[in-house]
């Protein structure tokens, strides 16, 4: 059973795990020695010690950032961000979204998401998959991709396809073809859709996949 902390030794804990979430690394000894209003480094190790000596945290010899969040199990917790469900796109035949600008910013749910997945966590957005087109890249029917905003991407890139005059999403591999783009499904089953490049605008490019276990 942990015994209780101190009051230093909790406002240590709750700036770590704070800097874990918002930084997606841990602090240094200095940093907490600052945040805290601590008088040296020394009392932060002490204190570090009794965290480490009571479960709540691991900490790594030689290494400036070696301190690690630990669950109630003893396993290290992972920080997360959490990133908006804007909507739904299709793995399969194009569907209509919300608008001709795109999803609405209004969330139908957000999910927590490892840090290491998301590269740029103020802009990433995910949508839920509708459709097996994409079952070869492992991306299937409920899946949620994640997303950083784009309007290029390289050919053969997961990406979130408009189509213009159809006023559809898609989701496919994206290639140029000169004045057509071709949009690959990952299924042998089904064929691709050729497009006129101007009727076509990249939305989204897939940086990440959740797989919803039913």
């Amino acid at each position: 059973m942990k015994k209780s902390l101190s009051p230093r030794q909790q406002k240590m804990l709750d700036f770590i795990q704070e800097f874990y979430r918002e930084n997606g690394l841990p602090p240094t000894v200095r940093d907490i020695q600052k945040a805290c209003s601590i008088s040296s480094t020394s009392v932060v190790d002490y204190n570090l010690h009794i965290l480490q000596r009571e479960g709540h945290i691991r900490r790594l010899p030689d290494v400036a950032r070696g301190i690690e969040l630990l669950a109630e199990d003893g396993g290290r917790v992972r920080p997360t961000i959490q990133v908006p469900v804007l909507g739904y796109i299709a793995a399969g035949e194009p569907i209509p979204v919300p608008s001709q600008e795109g999803w609405s910013n209004a969330a139908l749910e957000t999910m927590d998401v490892p840090r290491e997945m998301v590269r740029n966590d103020e802009n990433t957005f995910a949508l839920r998959v509708k459709g097996i087109s994409m079952i070869d890249a492992l991306i299937d029917d409920g899946d949620i991709i994640l997303l950083e905003p784009a309007t290029e991407v390289s050919n053969g890139q997961m990406a979130v396809a408009w189509l213009k005059e159809e006023g559809e999403a898609t989701l496919k591999r994206f290639y140029r073809e000169g004045e057509r783009v071709r949009l690959q499904p990952a299924n042998r089953q089904m064929g691709p859709i050729y497009v006129a490049a101007d009727n076509v605008e990249v939305r989204g490019r897939v940086v990440g996949v959740l797989r919803i276990l039913g």
